[in-house]
């Protein structure tokens, strides 16, 4: 399902941006081994995420492309589920692929999001800016989008 989406600011701990000192460098990159071991490569993308608005829509999870539970990746906080999807993303005419990347809202103690926001892990993406309008397609099978 393909819509348009607008760029957002997040909260600044997945790329390490918010400085806090039990996540040097950023939960991304301290998850990174851990995803590698289970099966997930994310050396390819950029070590944070790119938050996104997709309001009016909200989702529901139907099967994810990975799901890893009880991930014991910091010794700060219980250990953690995360959900994985396909995406893709056009910006001004180029396209990327990439992953959603979803903490599991039942096993996350910190940083929580709205229904409507999604986190994406992707290339980096030279230029893009909070505010700007996207495109995302989403595979519904693994996650259907609903008004």
């Amino acid at each position: 399902m393909k819509i348009q989406a607008k760029v957002i600011p997040g909260h600044g701990a997945a790329s390490g941006k918010k400085g806090d000192s039990r996540y040097p460098g950023g939960t991304i990159a301290l998850q990174t081994p851990y995803f590698k071991k289970l099966g997930l490569d994310l050396s390819p993308y950029h070590s944070g995420t790119l938050n996104i608005d997709i309001a009016p829509y909200s989702y529901t999870i139907n099967e994810p492309k990975h799901f890893f539970e009880s991930v014991a990746w910091t010794t700060h906080i219980p250990p953690e589920n995360f959900y994985f999807f396909d995406i893709s993303l056009n910006h001004h005419g180029k396209g990327y692929q990439g992953l959603i990347y979803m903490p599991d809202p039942e096993t996350k103690t910190e940083h929580e999001q709205a229904l409507t926001t999604l986190e994406l892990i992707l290339p980096k993406i030279e230029g893009i800016q909070y505010g700007d309008s996207i495109e995302i397609d989403i595979d519904d099978q693994q996650l259907t989008l609903l008004s």
